[in-house]
């Protein structure tokens, strides 16, 4: 996991995205739910970008402001084309789902 936690290291993701699909993931440290996807979401096989969202608040706010996705956390959010393709939050966020839309 890449921790993204300044804008210039978003601004590359969202660069990164037009190569190939992109995973941010939003991560609550203080919230079950969270632990438990998190755990799922670590074991894909790819790329993930990781913000806290307690320390990276204005991180979490520029991914809502420049996908239009409403923040959540956990919330998992993919790109391609710099372009939002898949976003989930909570227990809708499947490895299953992930690694397809990764492979895409």
């Amino acid at each position: 996991m890449t921790r993204l936690d300044t804008i210039e290291k978003l601004e590359a993701a969202i660069e990164n995205s037009r190569i190939h699909p992109v995973l941010l993931f939003k991560h609550s440290i203080t919230c079950g739910i969270s632990a438990n996807v998190f755990r799922d979401v670590a074991g894909v096989e790819a790329p993930i970008n990781l913000v806290v969202v307690q320390d990276d608040r204005p991180i979490s706010n520029e991914i809502a402001r420049r996908t239009g996705v409403r923040h959540e956390s956990p919330q998992a959010i993919i790109l391609k084309d710099g372009e939002v393709v898949y976003h989930a939050s909570h227990f809708d966020i499947r490895p299953d789902d992930l690694h397809s839309q990764l492979s895409a």
